[in-house]
């Protein structure tokens, strides 16, 4: 990514974080496990003491109930985003069967009609003298030959009409059995849809019950812990040689980065994919779909179907998956930041590669065939 778009990114970031950290208590980096890979932070970088936390927990303990709050969230804002996805899939589903069942009805419809003409035909036919008898006295030779040759087009109209109307009946039976499962499956989706909605719900009560019962002193304590943390695992990643110089990006990447620039400072919201507001995926998603390369909605299929690259190899555009479930995820800038959509009440910004512990990354326009589930 060139020089002068990471420093836009970072001109663009500077006022939405500034901001942020004063309407949020000073919480304006994302939240970092506090187990290994990132060491945990030293007595020496402590804050301030400050009013004892509710039920006596201190401010590390906090953090880490915090964290683990957050995390739960966006646990099931991902599940709910891929029953949704799920759920829009099997809509069209549906709709495409409704759609062949009304064409195979009114087809069955003609059919029947066609089967009943040809059953009055042979009433009809049955009474007085065979065709066939007739055809047998006719006593002109060309004409009993003509009257065979349509004896023989009426045998196979008649056997074709039978054939179209058992066949119709069997594509409308098939149709039918096919609807109902996909409507069945359909049902099924939206209750799962509606109960993993529903325990978004709960675990961001959760968060908003234990950050309203603290100060404006322990909410600043527990984001100058959080910070602290954050920037002991960027130095030891750092210091590892994990990341290596930034490749180059494709035009693809860039443009994916140039979009998600444009979103810093719109506020995170679950299950948002834009324009005014995103989860993490949704940014990611939206990011890839507007460069022109589609890749799936959700952080965990983001990470199960894209081609995976090591971080030393990490170019502008990539996406860096966070934690074992790959709950989360983020967009490669260069030089070992991310753009994200942290969390609920922060907004998208600009933060070290290291916010979270990192599962890897993928590299949505890699030429290589996506990797298997």
């Amino acid at each position: 990514m060139s020089g002068r778009l990471l420093r836009l990114a970072c001109a663009v970031s500077t006022a939405a974080l500034a901001a942020q950290a004063v309407l949020a208590g000073g919480a304006a980096v994302a939240v970092p496990e506090p187990s290994p890979p990132g060491p945990a932070p030293s007595p020496a970088l402590s804050p301030a003491p400050v009013p004892s936390p509710p039920g006596g927990r201190s401010v590390a303990e906090l953090l880490t109930e915090l964290q683990r709050l957050y995390r739960e969230a966006e646990k099931a804002t991902e599940a709910y985003n891929a029953t949704e996805e799920a759920l829009k899939r099997r809509q069209s589903e549906t709709d495409r069967l409704d759609a062949d069942l009304a064409a195979a009805r009114l087809t069955l419809h003609e059919s029947r009609v066609a089967a009943g003409r040809l059953a009055r035909q042979q009433y009809q036919n049955g009474v007085g003298v065979s065709p066939y008898v007739r055809l047998l006295l006719a006593r002109d030779p060309q004409q009993a030959l003509d009257q065979g040759h349509v004896i023989g087009r009426l045998a196979r109209e008649r056997a074709e009409t039978v054939g179209r109307l058992e066949g119709s009946e069997r594509r409308a039976d098939g149709l039918a059995r096919e609807a109902r499962t996909a409507l069945d499956r359909q049902l099924t989706l939206t209750e799962r849809s509606r109960k993993e909605r529903d325990d978004v719900r709960r675990r961001l009560d959760d968060v908003e019950k234990l950050l309203a019962s603290l100060t404006a002193a322990q909410l600043a304590a527990i984001a100058e812990l959080e910070q602290d943390g954050v920037a002991q695992a960027q130095r030891k990643l750092i210091a590892s040689g994990a990341l290596k110089d930034d490749h180059k990006a494709s035009r693809e990447g860039e443009e994916a980065v140039r979009y998600a620039v444009r979103q810093i400072g719109k506020p995170y919201e679950w299950g948002a994919e834009g324009p005014k507001t995103y989860d993490c995926s949704g940014l990611t998603s939206q990011a890839w779909n507007r460069a022109g390369t589609p890749i799936p909605r959700t952080s965990q299929e983001q990470w199960a179907r894209l081609p995976r690259v090591p971080l030393d190899d990490l170019r502008p555009g990539d996406l860096v998956l966070y934690f074992p479930e790959a709950t989360h995820v983020a967009i490669y800038m260069g030089d070992g930041m991310v753009i994200q959509a942290p969390r609920t009440g922060e907004k998208i910004k600009i933060s070290p590669i290291a916010s979270n512990p990192i599962l890897g990354a993928v590299r949505p326009d890699d030429p290589r065939p996506p990797t298997p589930l």
